[in-house]
């Protein structure tokens, strides 16, 4: 899985070089390949903005250094994203689906946005990671990277997956390791009685338990 990121700022993308997906890197299971869209300005000054057409608070990038970023790392079998507060939800389903392409461009707006031109031209599908605006799309490509990551072939034991929140339209059970009491707070009995018919119903109970307090929303849409 390769993952091109179009950006203002790419020493945002430093964290992603450790934990699971640093070493996801380093096995090369994903690439993930930062572009510097201002290294594309043409301007003597690296100009990547400017004011917006009708008025308006604040700049917005430039459609012709955005186009040749993006002709720079240009792919025929690519999708590209542009993370948007008005883009579809990011939820498990679509980070599954995401997970079984080959190349992914995200593209990360900044200030007012982008010029809707060259979106209009590049852009497959616009994400969003919720119902909130940030400075800008360096944190929810991060967030992209990492959740569609963990999907990839090898990267994660397949068991780690299959029982996840969101899986399988449930939050997930309660996790517990040693010690086996803590602040004289034991572990569930059933936990330790090697019983895996038994441990496998608890863990369904609770799995509905947590849902049904915390998102009963999915449960609705079960």
């Amino acid at each position: 899985m390769k993952f091109d990121v179009l950006t203002l700022f790419p020493e945002m993308f430093e964290p992603l070089k450790t934990s699971v997906i640093g070493r996801a890197v380093e096995k090369d299971l994903i690439d993930i390949n930062v572009i510097n869209i201002r290294d594309f300005s043409q301007d003597k000054h690296k100009k990547v903005d400017d004011t917006p057409y009708g008025g308006g608070a604040g700049m917005v990038m430039k459609p012709d250094v955005v186009y040749r970023a993006y002709q720079s790392i240009k792919a025929d079998n690519a999708k590209v994203i542009y993370l948007s507060p008005q883009g579809k939800p990011l939820n498990q389903q679509m980070v599954e689906n995401l997970s079984k392409e080959n190349h992914l461009i995200l593209l990360c707006g900044h200030y007012e946005g982008i010029d809707q031109r060259v979106l209009d031209k590049i852009v497959d599908e616009e994400v969003s990671i919720g119902d909130y605006v940030l400075t800008g799309g360096e944190i929810p490509a991060m967030v992209l990277i990492d959740s569609v990551s963990r999907y990839v072939e090898g990267v994660l034991k397949q068991d780690s997956i299959q029982e996840e929140s969101f899986s399988n339209g449930l939050l997930e059970y309660p996790q517990y390791t040693r010690p086996e009491i803590f602040e004289g707070e034991p572990v569930p009995e059933v936990l330790l009685s090697g019983h895996h018919k038994n441990i496998d119903k608890w863990r369904k109970e609770k799995s509905v338990e947590i849902t049904k307090k915390k998102r009963p929303d999915l449960l609705e849409k079960n």
